[in-house]
């Protein structure tokens, strides 16, 4: 009873603090309306809105489990398409959203482990070390070693994740209007939609253990990727090998050699690109705390809850329409997205607005080598966002196709962790090798 009255306080709780960020954010526009009839210039007063409403957002979801965190981790993959003087602020504070979360009581934790391994789950392993070395939007990860001798991460749901996740999209769906004077770009609606959809594939780890199977069977003897083996798995219990790191990307990302930027981002964009195209499968949860950097040179890759099956790989009209676009064949690129259902028949496009519109997106496709930084994306988040007649009517006139959703998703998170690490990447091979459609003449 005592420990239903202590989840009942912890919902509660996040309910209120969640539903505290608009009522602050709402204080916070209404003083900038006042600020700017006293003279303060437009943009200075929108960036000032934005620096306390980013402080106040970030350091409420770093608070949170379930759907908050999880948002948490899938905005701050875009952290690189932020103007600089609001993404520095708050760089640690996303970085650390990537890794951490507060973990659960011990009573909790031995309540959830006996429900799924029985009662006598202790003899299971020769030890268990009941402080978490990691924790997640839906779990934590505790070190241990199984009775026979291998060292293992066992991964423990969270005890009402399920119906905290659900609550949090709830009620975060009702801030997007906020969140969108943070991140002017990025439809947080669409965002939490895509997670809420995913929600019941990430509560279940008998499907997250088959994914990662696959994963580990095709890497078993790769010389730059490490997935770990599953050992054990139950509903809301995964057991893996444990993978024996010194960081994440996440500290690449803050403070890595640029031999380490261009290795670590090489192989994380060859991860992303590739495995469709090797085993039909695309890991969708590209945020630095789940790439592992190893002490060989190696990158380890954890996480197989969000998975995007794909038994053809990537879908070869969207190799064929890139290699359009770098072509410069625009009206061939009109025509095919029209047929994939990015333009609806009733719209009209010319190609010309295509070409402004796309184009400067595609300068990784274009040569050999590209070198992803924050100041070019920054640039292409502000082209598209800064409202002009041309921008938002092209805008208006795409549409994004469910089979597309996730792909487009993983592609855009990728790019914006790669831009955060600031890797040279030879991309344009990457493509040709592994993007059906793109390298075909």
């Amino acid at each position: 009873m005592a420990e239903r009255d202590e989840l009942r306080r912890s919902a509660l709780g996040r309910t209120a603090r969640l539903a505290a960020i608009p009522v602050g954010f709402a204080g916070r526009t209404t003083l900038g309306v006042g600020k700017r009839l006293v003279g303060r210039p437009a943009a200075a007063v929108l960036t000032e809105v934005q620096m306390r409403t980013a402080d106040q957002i970030f350091k409420v979801l770093g608070e949170l489990k379930g759907g908050a965190m999880k948002l948490g981790q899938a905005m701050s993959i875009f952290e690189s398409a932020l103007p600089e003087e609001i993404a520095g602020p708050y760089r640690d504070v996303l970085v650390k959203l990537q890794d951490a979360a507060p973990p659960m009581s011990k009573r909790l934790l031995e309540e959830m482990l006996t429900e799924q391994l029985g009662g006598e789950w202790r003899a299971l392993f020769d030890s268990f070390d009941e402080q978490p070395v990691a924790s997640a939007s839906l779990g934590q990860v505790h070190r241990a070693v199984w009775a026979d001798g291998r060292d293992v991460a066992v991964k423990v749901q969270y005890p009402g994740a399920a119906e905290a996740l659900r609550s949090d999209l709830k009620q975060l769906s009702r801030m997007a209007k906020m969140f969108a004077v943070v991140a002017p770009g990025l439809d947080v609606k669409a965002l939490l939609a895509e997670i809420e959809e995913r929600v019941v594939e990430e509560l279940d780890y008998r499907l997250e253990a088959a994914s990662q199977t696959a994963f580990a069977e095709e890497y078993v003897d790769d010389p730059h990727i490490v997935v770990p083996a599953v050992v054990h798995h139950t509903e809301r219990v995964l057991v893996s090998e444990w993978l024996e790191s010194e960081s994440s990307l996440a500290a690449i990302i803050a403070e890595g050699s640029a031999d380490q930027r261009n290795h670590f981002g090489g192989l994380y964009a060859e991860f992303l690109v590739s495995a469709p195209s090797r085993l039909g499968l695309l890991h969708a949860d590209p945020h630095p705390g789940n790439f592992r950097v190893l002490a060989d040179g190696r990158m380890g890759v954890v996480d197989y809850g969000a998975v995007a099956r794909l038994p053809d790989g990537l879908p070869r009209p969207m190799g064929e329409l890139l290699r359009r676009a770098v072509d410069e064949d625009w009206e061939a690129v009109v025509a095919g997205l029209r047929e994939e259902g990015f333009l609806l028949n009733r719209t009209e496009f010319s190609a010309d607005a295509m070409r402004d519109y796309l184009g400067p997106f595609l300068d990784a496709a274009r040569k050999p080598e590209f070198t992803f930084d924050r100041a070019w994306l920054r640039g292409q988040a502000m082209r598209v966002a800064t409202p002009t007649g041309d921008n938002v009517a092209t805008a208006l006139k795409i549409n994004l196709p469910p089979d597309y959703m996730l792909i487009h998703r993983v592609w855009i998170g990728g790019i914006g962790v790669l831009c955060q690490v600031g890797a040279t990447v030879p991309f344009q091979g990457l493509l040709e090798e592994f993007l059906p459609g793109f390298a075909d003449d």
